[in-house]
């Protein structure tokens, strides 16, 4: 599986608004909505919710990989978004969180929701690619680097 398997450059945020965990995933919520991608922005919302109830997907190094499981939905869904102020999100490491990966996956999925999480959490801990990424300002250039950084894992 690659990056370009499971995000689409429609689907980057370059500047999050959210500064909190739950406004932060209230807005990509709705991003997801709004698009056509999801029907309800609040069962969206309330997944994700669920989610973090068990533990922060705040994983450590500016990064958090909020994650749920939907009905309605025939596809793995990601969405990245950065966030140059920072994001409280309850991290492992009590850092803000610059990026977000939502991974979102039909409800009878499992092999393949794993190993998208697997396949960003490694992406992202690079942090030349972080550094890039924050200081990114397009859409197209922040797709590229994480496109880039990808394509040179097997």
């Amino acid at each position: 599986m690659k990056i370009t398997d499971i995000l689409k450059k429609e689907f980057v945020i370059t500047n999050l608004a959210g500064t909190d965990k739950d406004s932060a995933l209230k807005e990509l919520s709705t991003f997801l909505e709004d698009i056509g991608a999801v029907k309800s922005k609040d069962i969206l919302f309330s997944a994700l919710t669920e989610r973090e109830k068990l533990g922060s997907t705040g994983i450590g190094e500016n990064v958090a990989i909020p994650h749920a499981k939907l009905e309605d939905i025939d596809r793995i869904i990601t969405l990245f978004a950065r966030s140059e102020k920072g994001v409280e999100f309850e991290s492992l490491d009590k850092k803000l969180v610059h990026f977000i990966c939502l991974v979102i996956a039909p409800s009878n999925s499992t092999g393949q929701h794993l190993k998208a999480l697997a396949r960003i959490s490694r992406l992202l801990k690079n942090p030349a690619l972080r550094e890039n990424v924050l200081s990114a300002t397009e859409t197209d250039k922040i797709y590229s680097i994480l496109v880039d950084e990808d394509s040179k894992f097997i």
